[in-house]
């Protein structure tokens, strides 16, 4: 497992440290999590916005387009 270092602004790290407390889990554990989801949702940003330039490139613009290609099948 690798370290981080980083500086956050007295505020974030008093909220952290609320949290942390709430939930009984380490300020690592917190960030971690956090870090994680974060990640997770930039990908899945990333990714959704690659497939609608591709599906905008098929003429598929609106959920209407999406269900008649649908029908077609």
């Amino acid at each position: 497992m690798s370290t981080l270092t980083l500086r956050m602004p007295d505020e974030l790290d008093r909220a952290l440290e609320r949290q942390s407390a709430a939930q009984g889990v380490s300020k690592s554990d917190l960030a971690r999590e956090a870090l994680r989801r974060y990640l997770r949702v930039a990908e899945f940003r990333s990714l959704r916005s690659r497939r609608v330039a591709r599906a905008q490139a098929g003429g598929i613009n609106t959920d209407d387009d999406v269900f008649d290609a649908l029908r077609k099948r």
